[in-house]
């Protein structure tokens, strides 16, 4: 009688395997994470199935469709007395007219006009500029991001949140759940009982997802006033933190752009708490010129669209790309596009943090350099502390500024905002803050890299092979 339970036991455990296998096989678009799932689920038998159905499967993208087929797309916000208008590049733009039409292909939110961003570096610049927008908000506050520490920040952010809702202004904030646990005292137990909205981003449980976390960071004041960009809620992005210290950069965004940052908390909003809403509108003003397109990817999308973009922007180049980033684990296409560029005559250059605060990420980054740097890719490495900015740059003529890190992470598993910038000006700021940058940064050497010692190379190599998973 035992050796029929257990044949029979032995028997569902290898269908399980094989379905779990076969699934796939047939889903997974990357075959390296389609075998490393495969051998998974075949190898480790109920552990290894159970895994990939835990965090393999994408029923994110599958629970968005749902949706769609309810007729009940996600809000997006347009002012009835102000109609989308196709604007033309500058004659100055003209030469990045292949990237706008596939950006128009690929991204439902327009390219819009007139709109002015502001760069604001470290907490010291950033959370004053949005603490006070909370403080003078008379309508709405909407704000998401992915760490929202309990820390002096943190607790300066949840009383202006809570003078907000008792001046009568309503009060949404999304938190990722994953991101929460970074803090002892999370933002939930600040914001209990102040009237502020609350709402967590896919809640840890058993069976879960560990992955597919939202990294966006948006905050929205009454409709008008934007922020976004790399930076979390915390006091780590501020100096006196001391070794903890993070730097990066933060962007204040005015215009009809802000529109669509608004849309994409909405977004996120009802796929946290399953309420829809449609958020009053209000005529935008046009207080600058730059060209500025809001790009939200994330699993539930059926294309990369940031991914896409980023390769279409290093095909257009001419002169120089610039990239600030402090997670770098490419794939074979961006490493191709990146190496082709640099054979065309581009100048490309690659800005990382010397240590960065991953090891195993730093680790497999290194494993790649070799390969950009013998076809003259130039890489630097910032000196402690931490370095999170990140941004893109093309011939000082387009950027690329949001929460997006240049690895599978960003590009393939996490929900994130970035903006898109069709704007001389800003993009030669921003290539100003890499050259800056570099001057104090360490050019490192093919030579450098090939001659670390045997053991380090065969550590850097294994982190490598985890690369789709990092």
């Amino acid at each position: 009688m035992y050796y029929l339970f257990y044949i029979l036991l032995a028997l569902a455990l290898a269908f399980f395997s094989i379905v779990s296998a076969g699934h796939a096989l047939i889903n997974k678009r990357d075959p390296r994470s389609s075998v490393g799932w495969i051998i998974t689920c075949l190898v480790f038998p109920l552990v290894g199935p159970l895994a990939y159905w835990g965090m393999g499967v994408n029923r994110i993208y599958s629970r968005a469709r749902r949706w769609h087929r309810r007729g009940k797309p996600a809000p997006r916000l347009q002012h009835p007395e102000a109609p989308q208008v196709v604007a033309p590049l500058p004659e100055e733009l003209r030469f990045l007219r292949e990237l706008r039409v596939l950006s128009d292909r690929v991204v439902s939110s327009p390219l819009s006009p007139g709109n002015a961003i502001e760069p604001l570096e470290n907490g010291e610049d950033a959370y004053p500029a949005m603490l006070e927008a909370i403080a003078a908000a008379k309508r709405s506050v909407h704000l998401c991001t992915y760490i929202f520490d309990g820390d002096e920040t943190g607790r300066r952010f949840v009383h202006e949140l809570k003078e907000a809702v008792q001046r009568g202004v309503v009060v949404r904030v999304i938190v990722d759940s994953l991101g929460e646990k970074y803090s002892r005292t999370t933002a939930a137990e600040l914001l209990k009982g102040t009237g502020v909205r609350f709402a967590r981003f896919l809640p840890l449980r058993p069976g879960g997802y560990l992955n597919l976390r939202n990294h966006r960071k948006i905050l929205v004041v009454d409709g008008t006033l934007g922020f976004t960009g790399g930076m979390n809620i915390g006091d780590r992005h501020l100096s006196r933190s001391g070794e903890r210290y993070v730097r990066d950069l933060h962007f204040r965004v005015v215009g009809p752009v802000v529109t669509d940052l608004e849309a994409t908390f909405l977004d996120d909003w009802r796929f946290a708490t399953g309420e829809l809403l449609q958020a009053p509108l209000y005529p935008q003003e046009l207080p600058g010129r730059a060209l500025v397109r809001a790009v939200s990817d994330g699993p539930d999308k059926e294309f990369r669209k940031l991914n896409w973009i980023i390769l279409g922007a290093i095909s257009c180049a001419r002169q120089r790309v610039m990239i600030v980033t402090p997670y770098f684990i490419p794939d074979r296409a961006l490493i191709s596009a990146l190496v082709t560029a640099a054979l065309r005559g581009v100048a490309v250059v690659l800005v990382l943090p010397g240590k960065n605060n991953l090891p195993f990420v730093q680790w497999a980054t290194r494993a790649y350099l070799w390969e950009l740097l013998q076809h003259g890719i130039r890489v630097y490495l910032q000196p402690p502390p931490f370095v999170h900015t990140k941004f893109m740059t093309v011939d000082g003529s387009w950027s690329l500024i949001g929460s997006a890190n240049l690895d599978p992470r960003s590009l393939r598993l996490n929900f994130e905002l970035n903006l898109e910038v069709y704007d001389v000006r800003f993009a030669q700021l921003l290539e100003h803050h890499c050259i800056q940058a570099m001057a104090g940064s360490h050019q490192t050497t093919l030579k450098e890299v090939d001659s670390r010692p045997l053991p380090t190379k065969l550590r850097d190599g294994a982190a490598k092979l985890f690369s789709p998973y990092l």
